[in-house]
C-alpha cells in the first residue's frame, strides 16, 4: 500500500496495490500543469484508490475544448489524482513518500514528440512519440 497527500496535507490518499509502474507525460499541457518537464504518474484501478481525507480542498479544471483534466488541492496547490478513464486512476507520484515507491520505475515516456528543447531523458523508460492505452 502507498499513502500520498498534498503539500499541506489537506487532502490524503491511499493506493491499495503495489505501485511498479511510472509513467511520464511530456505534452506541452503537461509540462505547463506542472512547470517542469512533464508529470510523473502511477495508473491505478479505481477499486484500489481511496480518498482519506479532504475531498472538499479538491478542485478540478478541465481544459476547454479538450478531454484534458486536472484537479487539485486549493489550499496549496499540488497536482492531485484524478480521472485517467472509467476503470483507472492516475497519480502524480510525487505525492508519494519514496518508501513507498521503492519497488516502481518508469516504465514509459509519453509524448516525447512535444518534450522540452532542454530536456534529456536518461532512463530505461520506453520512449513513445504519443500517448499509448
Amino acid at each position: 500500500m502507498a499513502k500520498g497527500s498534498c503539500n499541506c496535507n489537506a487532502v490524503q490518499f491511499e493506493v491499495r496495490s503495489p505501485i511498479k509502474h511510472i509513467y511520464i507525460c511530456h505534452c506541452s499541457i503537461c509540462r505547463k500543469a506542472g512547470g517542469g518537464n512533464g508529470v510523473s504518474v502511477a495508473v491505478v484501478n479505481n477499486s484500489d484508490f481511496v480518498w482519506v481525507n479532504g475531498q472538499e480542498f479538491i478542485k478540478t479544471w478541465h481544459k476547454p475544448n479538450h478531454d484534458w483534466l486536472c484537479s487539485f488541492c486549493i489550499e496549496c496547490g499540488s497536482n492531485l489524482p484524478g480521472k485517467n478513464d472509467e476503470q483507472r486512476m492516475y497519480v502524480p507520484v510525487g505525492l508519494i513518500s519514496n518508501t513507498d515507491l521503492e519497488n516502481a520505475k518508469v516504465v514509459h515516456h509519453l509524448w516525447v514528440s512535444c518534450k522540452a528543447s532542454w530536456e534529456h531523458i536518461g532512463d530505461d523508460g520506453k520512449q513513445h512519440a504519443e500517448f499509448i492505452d
